[in-house]
């Protein structure tokens, strides 16, 4: 079972509720480890001394500042802990907000309030209080060394412990050449704007999280398997070769054109991809199923001709 990252109190007003804080997210990331080539022996990452060239102990590494190039001041541990606020186990919520007055671009990173023993009522009692005005508490935490912006907000039946930016970590969009006017300056059309409404809705679904995966992790650990399985022979990975748009090669776009496109086709949300996979399948003609039936043959070709090399090798 996963452990909290710390146990302290939830507290708004007068009230406080024991809690502790648990990781919201999971790490699914595949790790690598960098090996000798000559070997296969793995490569570590040592403390080296950018004069000396000698490693250096843990406990002969200290934290320090460069405030000018090549000149430091060392901080101690009890410095560090000096500039961290004093309710080092405590979310306290100073205010409260509308959810909906926080932009996407200020949360980070999710965490869960779990509730102590016996301190349900408390718990309840603000997730359903949150829930019914559509209010989020905004609070300030300390996690390890490190006083963080964040928002307390009810999700099902849990309370969410969200991390927020600091408006200076935000770069603002006027920093860039953004569009900006009313879309008469870009010759857009009331017919456009009434093709693209009909797109979007013809288009919209339910909010279904399942229905969306790390496709990109699924096939580079099918490759990996395939790898350990064949016992070092390399397959590459064999690719459709799709055709180009037909507007690939200017950069003039017939709106009109492709909205109407888009609203015949009917295309819909990720949710429904294996309907519109078959209907693709129905439609394209079998000079293209030939095309990729000869693309995936000649991979098979050149990976033979690997392996022989190998064991003549």
């Amino acid at each position: 079972m996963a452990r909290p990252i710390w146990t302290g109190t939830l507290s708004f007003g007068l009230l406080n509720v024991p809690v502790s804080l648990m990781s919201g997210e999971r790490s699914v990331d595949l790790h690598f480890r960098m090996l000798d080539n000559r070997s296969n022996t793995p490569v570590r990452y040592e403390r080296v001394n950018a004069e000396t060239g000698e490693e250096v102990p843990w406990k002969e590494i200290v934290k320090a500042f460069e405030y000018e190039k090549g000149s430091y001041v060392v901080l101690e541990p009890d410095d560090i802990k000096s500039a961290s606020s004093e309710g080092r186990e405590a979310v306290e919520v100073k205010t409260f907000v509308d959810a909906g007055s926080i932009g996407p671009e200020y949360f980070e990173k999710p965490y869960i309030l779990v509730p102590g023993k016996k301190a349900e009522k408390g718990y309840v009692l603000l997730r359903e209080t949150l829930k019914r005005t559509g209010k989020i508490g905004i609070a300030r935490v300390v996690i390890r060394t490190r006083e963080y912006l964040s928002a307390v907000m009810p999700r099902d039946n849990g309370l969410l412990l969200m991390l927020l930016r600091y408006p200076q970590e935000l770069v603002d969009a006027s920093d860039y050449k953004i569009p900006e006017g009313d879309v008469s300056d870009y010759r857009i059309t009331s017919k456009e704007m009434e093709m693209a409404e009909q797109l979007i809705d013809s288009m919209s679904d339910e909010w279904t999280p399942g229905d969306y995966r790390d496709e990109f992790r699924e096939r580079l650990r099918a490759v990996i398997e395939k790898r350990m399985k064949s016992k070092g022979v390399v397959t590459p990975p064999t690719e459709d070769e799709g055709e180009a748009p037909e507007n690939a090669s200017t950069n003039v776009v017939d709106f009109m054109a492709l909205l109407q496109k888009s609203l015949e086709t009917k295309h819909r949300t990720p949710a429904s991809k294996a309907a519109g996979k078959k209907t693709a399948e129905k439609k394209a003609p079998r000079k293209a199923a030939a095309k990729k039936s000869a693309s995936k043959k000649k991979p098979a070709v050149k990976t033979a001709k690997k392996t022989t090399r190998r064991k003549s090798a």
